[in-house]
C-alpha cells in the first residue's frame, strides 16, 4: 500500500513586486503621512478614504489594457463560472481614478469646489525590478469642481510646503511648472494638430516623455527617421521635417538652455538684459518665469491655444510670487513632460536637486518625489459634464529614501524601556512598574519571555533596541528600590572604555522605587529620546 503523499508546506517568502515592512518604516511612514496631512488640512483639504476595489469600467481609460482587464491591475470576476457572470473588478490602480467615481456619484452631498486628499495603497500588476513594486503608497491632494488656475497656484504652494514640513529645505528642491496646452500650440504651429497627424503625435508625445532618459540627442532621432538603441534595435521615429523637429527641440530646450535660477548665461542677442563685461546674463528670480514665459510665446507664435497656456503659467506664476514663493521654489520649465497625453493644462512636478550615491558609488540627482497637473475630461466619463480638476501625487517611498539619504530620518529607532522579569510570581509588581511608564507617556514593556536566564533578558532588550532596562529582585523589593540600567550608555562603555573610565561613568543605577519614572524620564532626556524631559 502506497504511502500517502505528505501535503507540502508553503513557502515562507514575500510574493514577487511585493515587500514587508517593520517597526521604524511603518513609523517613520505614519508620521511623514501626518506631517503631509496637516499641511493638506491647513489648505482646507478634507480626508477621504475610497475602497481600494473599484469596477474595472470605472477604472476605464486609466487601465494599461482595458480590452484584457486583467493586464496591468490585479482583477478578477465576480461568479466568472456562472451563466450570468458579475462585473470585473479591480484593486486600484491609483487613488484619482477613485475620486472621479466618488465625486459623479456624490456630487449632489458635496461643497464645490471639492478638496480632498487621500493616502494608501495602490495595486499595479506590472512587472517588477530594483525599487519598483506592485504595492506602494500615494498621497495625494486634489481639487474637483474649480476651473481657475489659481487652484493649480494653490496645488503648487501646497507641494512646497509639505516638502518643507518634512525636512526638505529650499534649496535641495524645485518644482517646475508646464502646461499641456503650450505643446499643443507648438504641435499646431508644426502641423500636427489634425486628426490625420494622430500617429505623429502619439510618437511625438513618447518621444517627449523619453527625454530624461535618451536625451535631447535621442529625442532628436525619434522626431526624426528614429532610433537605434545600443542593443541594435530600431524603434521607428515620426518622421518629422527639420523644421518640425527644430520647433519641438527648441520648446523642450528653453529652460535647458538658460539653466538654473541665479547662474551665468552665455547669451548672444537677448539685448533687451543688462548684460555685463564677460558677456554673461544673470537673471534674477524675479525676471526668470516672465523670460521662460516669453521665450515660450515666441515658439507658439500665433496659436490660441498655445497662448492660452502661456497665460496660464504667468498668472501661476504671479499667484504664486504675490504669495512668496518665487522662483527659488517654483519655476516655469517646459521642458516637464510627465503624461502630457493625460493632462489637459497646467502639470507640475517636484525634484529634489541633491546629489546621491548610488548602489555602484556614482553620483546621481535624485530626482522627482511627485507630480501632477489639471484633468479636466475625468469626471466627464460618468457624468457626461466636463468637470475641472487638479491635483497632485507624493511618492511616499521615494521621499522616506530621499531624507534617510539626507540623514534626516534613521533607519532604526529606540525601543521600549523593558522591565525584566526576576520572580515570574511577582509579574503583578512588573506589570504595575509598566503601568506607571506606559501612563506617563513612556514606550514600555515587560519581558513575556522565560525569565529563568536573565541574560537572555538583556540580549532580548538589545535586540529590540531598548534604551532602558529596569531591575527588580526579591533584594531590591525588600529595601524598597530598583535597578535602572542605561543600555545605550553601557554598550558606549563597552566599545571604547577603559577600567577606570567604566567606573567613573556608571551605567546602571539603584533608586527609590517611588523614582522610577523620574530616573527613567532622566536617561531619556540625555539621549534625547521620546518620554525624556521633567515630569508632566
Amino acid at each position: 500500500m502506497a504511502k500517502p503523499k505528505k501535503t507540502p508546506r508553503p513557502k515562507a517568502e514575500t510574493p514577487k513586486g511585493f515587500r514587508d515592512y517593520f517597526g521604524a518604516e511603518v513609523t517613520q511612514r505614519t508620521e511623514m503621512l501626518r506631517k503631509i496631512a496637516a499641511v493638506y488640512h491647513r489648505y482646507g483639504f478634507d480626508a477621504l478614504e475610497s475602497s481600494g476595489v473599484e469596477t474595472v469600467e470605472a477604472l476605464g481609460k486609466f487601465l494599461p489594457d482595458v480590452d484584457r482587464p486583467n493586464e496591468g491591475v490585479f482583477a478578477w470576476q465576480e461568479d466568472a463560472d456562472a451563466d450570468k457572470p458579475g462585473d470585473w473588478l479591480a484593486l486600484r490602480y491609483d487613488l484619482t481614478a477613485p475620486l472621479a467615481r466618488v465625486y459623479a456619484q456624490h456630487q449632489n452631498d458635496l461643497p464645490k469646489p471639492y478638496r480632498r486628499y487621500a493616502m494608501g495603497p495602490v495595486w499595479r500588476n506590472e512587472k517588477p525590478g530594483p525599487g519598483r513594486f506592485r504595492q506602494f503608497y500615494q498621497c495625494d491632494a486634489d481639487t474637483v469642481g474649480a476651473p481657475s488656475v489659481a487652484a493649480d497656484a494653490e496645488i503648487c504652494a501646497m507641494l512646497a510646503d509639505c516638502l518643507e514640513e518634512v525636512g526638505i529645505p529650499r534649496g535641495d528642491y524645485v518644482i517646475r511648472v508646464n502646461n499641456r496646452k503650450v505643446l499643443n500650440g507648438v504641435l499646431e504651429v508644426a502641423g500636427l494638430a489634425g486628426d490625420d497627424k494622430e500617429r505623429e503625435r502619439g510618437i511625438v508625445l513618447r518621444a517627449i516623455d523619453k527625454l530624461d532618459r535618451l536625451g535631447p540627442e535621442g529625442v532628436h532621432a525619434l522626431l526624426g527617421e528614429g532610433r537605434k538603441d545600443e542593443s541594435g534595435d530600431f524603434t521607428e521615429g515620426a518622421g518629422l521635417s527639420e523644421f518640425q523637429v527644430k520647433l519641438l527641440v527648441d520648446f523642450l530646450g528653453v529652460a535647458k538652455k538658460l539653466g538654473s535660477v541665479g547662474e551665468p548665461h552665455t547669451v548672444e542677442d537677448e539685448a533687451e538684459f543688462k548684460k555685463n563685461n564677460d558677456n554673461l546674463l544673470i537673471y534674477t528670480q524675479a525676471e526668470w518665469n516672465g523670460f521662460i514665459c516669453e521665450s515660450l510665446r515666441s515658439i507658439v507664435r500665433d496659436s490660441t491655444v498655445g497662448n492660452q497656456g502661456v497665460d496660464e503659467l504667468e498668472t501661476i506664476a504671479r499667484l504664486l510670487d504675490a504669495g512668496g514663493y518665487g522662483p527659488d521654489r517654483i519655476v516655469v520649465d517646459p521642458s516637464v513632460v510627465r503624461g502630457l497625453g493625460y493632462y489637459t493644462g497646467p502639470v507640475y512636478e517636484a525634484e529634489l536637486t541633491f546629489d546621491i550615491q548610488d548602489e555602484k558609488g556614482r553620483t546621481r540627482n535624485f530626482g522627482s518625489v511627485a507630480g501632477g497637473g489639471r484633468y479636466d475630461d475625468l469626471v466627464k466619463r460618468f457624468t457626461g459634464q466636463e468637470v475641472p480638476a487638479t491635483g497632485v501625487s507624493i511618492g511616499v517611498d521615494r521621499l522616506l529614501a530621499a531624507l534617510q539619504a539626507k540623514g534626516r530620518m534613521h533607519s532604526s529607532e529606540a525601543g521600549p524601556v523593558v522591565v525584566t522579569v526576576m520572580d515570574r510570581d511577582r509579574m503583578a509588581d512588573y506589570q504595575k512598574m509598566v503601568a506607571e511608564l506606559r501612563q506617563a507617556g513612556i514606550r514600555a514593556e515587560v519581558y513575556l519571555g522565560n525569565p529563568k536566564n536573565f541574560g537572555n533578558q538583556l540580549k532580548y532588550a538589545d535586540k529590540r533596541g531598548s534604551p532602558v532596562a529596569v531591575i527588580e529582585g526579591g533584594d531590591e523589593k525588600e529595601r524598597g528600590v530598583i535597578q535602572i540600567k542605561d543600555l545605550i550608555l553601557g554598550a558606549q562603555i563597552a566599545e571604547s572604555a577603559t577600567l577606570e573610565e567604566w567606573k567613573d561613568r556608571p551605567s546602571q543605577f539603584e533608586v527609590p522605587r517611588d523614582d522610577l519614572v523620574a530616573k527613567v524620564r532622566d536617561i531619556l532626556a540625555q539621549h534625547d529620546l521620546p518620554g525624556g524631559g521633567a515630569d508632566k
